[in-house]
């Protein structure tokens, strides 16, 4: 099998567990933190936000956990996902380099956030909840959780951050079509919200704010509860599908990766495609090099510092040691708003802070060039948020290309682009520029972030 494009893996031979990198990890990551007490969390502080079965896995030092029959039935409408052999991007851009992508734009939201959707709405299914609340950016979380609860008969209340909510109508439109119900945030429906707009009408938003809304409409009830489409533990863990599935489509063609590059901005699409392979690399069964990719506009890793902070710009949420740039930080609105958080995963943050992975940041309109040729290649127009990924393959295939080296490179493709049109307009029409955050802007937004003994 020499001349392949595609490696599938029939629905037999989908993975059946998820994978959780905590106990194989040279140092257990540090404990979330009650933000009254300031000592570790328990399972009851998390009692009104989330299912039991959840706060259990987001606690769990077992290196695997059984996916239930009832979300493996919904996974199959479109898992297992694609891996593609980038041929056609090789072909262009000369390299002696061999470039795959595991394609998670085939989800009914169109991208991998639908991986996490559907087991956290099922566990608080399961509980009797009758309403989930959430936050989104560029719309593919609040798409995917809104699509999940049609599954499972649960309503969906959903703060957009302003900026995506204003470019992203159509996205907004899907939501609603699954039975979302749809608020631009900073919103009019609570007080945190409404404070925000009193001082600025205009407020274009950010992902800590719609999360401050979002939990503090979940903690009114106890038939509400709240889903997080990223940072925390048990997302990534339920992410973990892709990287798993990818190792066996790569073991069915003899490649192992040299180098794997995912896009991060809260960190469950890099750690569901890194973090089987980490294992691997920990057990001495191969050594890619691991790397991180974000934006210079919101550089979590590569500029924030390692502290704890509050995952929400209100100071609601447990504080989370993580890589941060503070939790008052207001992205400029670019393009990929689904990097526009301030934070980082706080596993993503431990395995960067041992040395376990590296990570770079790269400017928008690199990652759009690297996009069109992506596109005018391979033919799927990329979401924004894995056109960071996609420059940064391409840079390390052109190096190959350089070296003579034959390296094997692996990243997620983790959505595609059709909502984002408006996107690419700009770029194409020379419009989009660059945007680097200063030393200046994180340092004030520092200024908020908790200084703990």
């Amino acid at each position: 099998m020499s001349d392949y494009t595609k490696i599938l893996l029939d629905e037999n031979e989908m993975p059946t567990q998820w994978y959780n990198v905590v106990p194989d990890l040279p140092v257990p990551p540090p404990p979330q933190l009650h933000p009254g007490t300031m000592q570790p969390a328990t399972a009851d502080d998390f009692a009104a936000l989330f299912p039991k079965a959840l706060i259990e896995q987001e606690m769990s030092t077992e290196r695997y956990i059984d996916i239930p029959g009832e979300v493996l039935d919904v996974y199959r409408l479109w898992r297992p996902s694609p891996l593609f052999r980038a041929r056609r991007l090789e072909k262009l851009l000369d390299t002696p380099a061999k470039i795959f992508y595991k394609y998670e734009g085939v989800s009914p939201a169109g991208s991998h956030k639908p991986n996490t959707a559907v087991p956290q709405v099922y566990y608080n299914a399961l509980e009797g909840i009758k309403k989930l609340t959430t936050e989104t950016g560029a719309g593919q979380w609040g798409s995917s959780l809104a699509f999940a609860c049609a599954q499972f008969g649960l309503e969906c209340e959903i703060w957009q951050v302003a900026a995506s909510y204003n470019a992203k109508p159509h996205r907004r439109t899907m939501m609603e079509v699954w039975g979302g119900k749809v608020h631009p945030s900073p919103s009019d429906v609570t007080d945190f919200g409404r404070s925000l707009l009193a001082e600025n009408p205009n407020h274009p938003g950010s992902l800590g704010i719609a999360i401050s809304e979002a939990v503090s409409e979940a903690v009114k009830s106890d038939e509400i509860r709240y889903a997080l489409g990223s940072v925390l533990n048990h997302v990534l863990l339920h992410q973990t599908i892709i990287g798993e599935e990818a190792l066996l489509q790569l073991a069915k063609v003899g490649e192992v990766p040299d180098v794997l590059v995912g896009c991060t901005g809260g960190g469950s699409n890099f750690g569901g495609l890194a973090f089987p392979f980490l294992r691997e690399k920990l057990a001495g069964r191969m050594n890619p090099t691991i790397r991180c990719v974000e934006p210079t506009a919101c550089p979590t890793l590569t500029k924030g510092e390692f502290r704890y902070d509050f995952g929400d710009t209100a100071g609601l949420t447990p504080l989370m040691k993580m890589h941060t740039l503070g939790h008052s930080f207001i992205p400029e609105p670019i393009h990929a708003g689904g990097l526009r958080y301030h934070g980082m995963a706080p596993l993503v943050s431990h395995v960067y802070d041992l040395g376990l992975v590296e990570a770079i940041a790269i400017p928008q309109t690199e990652c759009f060039a690297g996009a069109l040729q992506f596109a005018r290649s391979e033919g799927i127009v990329p979401a924004p948020e894995p056109t960071h990924a996609i420059a940064a393959a391409i840079r390390e295939a052109l190096a190959c290309k350089e070296s003579g080296e034959e390296k094997v490179i692996l990243t997620a493709l983790c959505g595609h682009g059709h909502f984002d049109m408006a996107s690419y307009d700009k770029y194409m029409r020379g419009e989009m520029v660059d945007l680097e955050l200063s030393d200046e802007a994180i340092a004030e937004a520092m200024k908020s972030v908790p200084v703990l003994a």
